[in-house]
């Protein structure tokens, strides 16, 4: 497949406002204890969390946010980066020069005066090894058919369904029996009755493990999108770049540079 381009992207006012202006900002709701219902919401340069339809719960108090996981969202402040509770609490303090994502497993990766190392949910410095990468190109829902240099799948798991062997490349997305498919240069997606719900014409597609291949990224003519759990468009591909789903949001930079986050339906938590 053709390269992609994920870059590392990385929150309201307690101000009385003119009306005018204040219809401009989400409406408040209340305080949540569960991180994992926030989105990083940006207005403007500054930055928050707002529940999932809109409305800021934790203040645009930040420069930069990224999304819970494990109960724990990174937030810069001016240059360093900290971890923050799904209360907005400080509980890893905003010391760090770079701050990553913490995985399911509880590992972030965080630079300190140049030292690049793995902390784990309450800060401290972990010194045991990561967890392999997981494998990805396995077939888990049947297997490949080749006749006369083309490829089809014969599913085994959920549906008996017999691809014709009449594709370059078929790639197993190992979920809701969807398959990746290619003819010449240009992707689609096949369901598990062997209909192309998403027609050939992508230059790309792309999966990753670490999210259990769920809204596979999408590439044409430069501009990236997503797709749903069915295969099908669930974003318009439109995103100058675009990262792979964690905890069901992800960043994305617009055409104009902009960056900000998506969810699993495919709606925007910014304002410009």
């Amino acid at each position: 497949m053709s390269g992609f381009r994920f870059r590392l992207l990385r929150p309201g006012w307690l101000l009385l406002v003119p009306c005018a202006l204040s219809l401009l900002l989400p409406e408040p709701a209340p305080a949540q204890t569960a991180g994992s219902r926030l989105v990083p919401f940006r207005n403007g340069s500054r930055w928050g969390y707002a529940d999932q339809n809109r409305r800021l719960v934790l203040p645009l108090a930040y420069d930069e946010a990224g999304p819970f996981v494990q109960e724990l969202a990174w937030v810069r402040q001016g240059p360093l980066y900290g971890y923050i509770d799904g209360n907005g609490n400080a509980l890893i303090p905003a010391q760090y020069s770079y701050a990553g994502n913490f995985s399911p497993t509880g590992r972030a990766t965080v630079v300190l005066r140049g030292d690049t190392f793995a902390i784990g949910p309450t800060g401290h410095r972990l010194t045991t090894p990561a967890e392999p990468e997981p494998e990805t190109d396995y077939l888990e829902q049947g297997d490949l058919l080749r006749r006369q240099g083309k490829v089809g799948f014969r599913f085994t798991s959920g549906s008996s369904t017999v691809v014709p062997a009449e594709y370059d490349e078929v790639r197993d997305l190992h979920h809701s029996g969807l398959l990746l498919v290619r003819q010449g240069n240009k992707w689609g997606v096949l369901n598990a009755k062997g209909r192309l719900v998403l027609p050939l014409e992508y230059d790309a597609i792309r999966a990753t493990a670490a999210n259990g291949f769920l809204y596979p990224i999408v590439e044409q003519a430069g501009r990236l999108g997503y797709l749903s759990h069915e295969g099908k468009l669930l974003t318009d591909v439109k995103y100058a770049a675009a990262e792979p789903f964690v905890a069901d949001v992800a960043r994305v930079t617009t055409s104009t540079g902009q960056t900000g986050y998506i969810n699993s339906k495919g709606r925007e938590f910014w304002k410009d």
